[in-house]
């Protein structure tokens, strides 16, 4: 299943585990003959968080749905195990999205139900019909809803509804909802986008941290630059529908992101990030202080 050849742009984790996500030669040509993807390629092991970057219109939206099947891919296989999503379809794609959990832009969550509710919400596919009609869920379900909330810091919220919830709040109902899949890979697209900086880092940050303790591997699809620097184990940036770069965070050089971006001054945004996180620490000084 893996490739024999490899291109030089790909960056080599050989001290991670087994591979959990594989994509060979993955290409999406949409009705209007847009090219989203053109033979994309590479492997996530368990446990590696991966930054996908590029500008507006390079594909990644396109390739974290191409993934889960939300979008039909034009050619190419994808593996999550030993299954070629790529050949499913009914009942078994619908199977094996269980095994993917999704965190969205704009949370996709049920406004009028309570937190718990939509937490329980990821174990949909797993119960019965009536049981889902009813939102019965078995006491296992609710037992880990109940320890998911408290790990993403809303032990407190189980019962307030989705609609009093600030943004941050919502994202990590979000999360928690597709760890109550118990997912063996985890997708984010854009999953700060609605975020202000502050709080985009907390959300990262627990990411990360969910996926060291869980072995969980993530492709999240981000346009800060900066974020996903500092969250993510590796990088892949694409531009107009190819791969481009695939390294560490540390090989993202100013070359490397005129490559993907164009020219732009990015000595000067690493800068500006670095005066970010000053006032933030400051500030959480001062709170420090005050306690």
């Amino acid at each position: 299943m893996l490739r024999d050849v490899v291109s030089p742009l790909t960056y080599h984790y050989q001290t991670w585990q087994q591979t959990v996500l594989e994509l060979e030669a993955l290409s999406k040509t949409y009705k209007t003959g847009d090219q989203a993807l053109t033979n994309v390629s590479f492997s996530v092991p368990a446990g590696q968080v991966v930054g996908l970057i590029g500008p507006s219109g390079a594909g990644k939206s396109s390739l974290i749905r191409c993934i889960n099947r939300l979008v039909e891919p034009s050619s190419g296989r994808i593996y999550l195990g030993e299954t070629e999503l790529t050949k499913l379809s009914g009942r078994a794609l619908r199977q094996a999205r269980r095994r993917i959990g999704m965190i969205f832009q704009e949370y996709a969550l049920v406004e009028r139900l309570t937190v718990m509710e939509n937490v329980l919400s990821g174990r949909l596919g797993y119960v019965s019909g009536w049981r889902s009609f009813l939102r019965r869920y078995p006491k296992t379900d609710i037992d880990q809803a109940f320890s998911l909330l408290e790990r993403v810091g809303l032990g407190d919220h189980y019962n307030k509804r989705a609609d009093e919830l600030s943004g941050g709040q919502r994202q990590r109902v979000g999360i928690a909802r597709a760890l109550e899949q118990n997912p063996e890979l985890l997708l984010a697209d854009e999953p700060t986008a609605s975020l202000d900086p502050k709080t985009s880092r907390q959300i990262m940050r627990l990411i990360q941290s969910v996926c060291r303790e869980m072995n969980l591997p993530a492709i999240i699809n981000i346009h800060d630059v900066v974020l996903a620097q500092n969250f993510a184990d590796r990088i892949i940036g694409l531009q107009a529908g190819e791969v481009v770069f695939d390294g560490p965070p540390s090989a993202l050089t100013h070359d490397v992101l005129t490559r993907i971006y164009g020219a732009e001054d990015w000595g000067q945004v690493q800068q500006n990030n670095e005066s970010q996180d000053d006032e933030a620490l400051f500030s959480n000084a001062k709170v420090l202080e005050r306690s």
